[in-house]
C-alpha cells in the first residue's frame, strides 16, 4: 500500500506561482506511476498531469502545458508539480494519485490506485 499527502496548496494572485508536493509511504513509490488531477466545484475530477515511474515521460493536459511542471524524486518518494502564470480557472482542490497496474500517463481516475487528502489551490483574479 501506499499513502500519499499532497502539501503546498495556497491562495495565490492570478500570474503567480505555486509548488505542490506529494509525500508517499512505502518502499516501492518508484514502482509507481503518478498522477496529478483537480476538482473544481460543482465540476468532475479532471487529470492535470501524470510521469512515469523513472521520471522520464511526463504528461500534462492541453490546459496547463507550457505552465506547469512535473518531477519526481524516487530517493524521496515524493512527486512535484511546479505551477506557474496561474489562472483563475486553476482554483481546485489538488489531488495526487498512485498507479500500478496501467500504462504511464493514464489521464481516467479510476485507473489510479491510491489518492491523497487533497490540497486547496485558490487562484485570485
Amino acid at each position: 500500500q501506499v499513502q500519499l499527502v499532497e502539501s503546498g496548496g495556497g491562495l495565490v494572485q492570478a500570474g503567480g506561482s505555486l509548488r505542490l508536493s506529494c509525500a508517499a509511504s512505502g518502499r516501492t513509490f518508484s514502482r509507481y506511476d503518478m498522477g496529478w488531477f483537480r476538482q473544481a466545484p460543482g465540476k468532475e475530477r479532471e487529470f492535470v498531469s501524470a510521469i512515469s515511474r523513472s521520471g522520464v515521460f511526463t504528461y500534462y493536459a492541453d490546459s496547463v502545458k507550457g505552465r506547469f511542471t512535473i518531477s519526481r524524486d524516487n530517493a524521496k518518494n515524493t512527486v512535484s508539480l511546479q505551477m506557474n502564470s496561474l489562472k483563475p480557472e486553476d482554483t481546485a482542490v489538488y489531488y495526487c494519485a498512485a498507479d500500478w497496474n496501467h500504462l504511464s500517463g493514464s489521464r481516467v481516475p479510476d485507473e489510479y490506485d491510491y489518492w491523497g487528502q487533497g490540497t486547496q489551490v485558490t487562484v485570485s483574479s
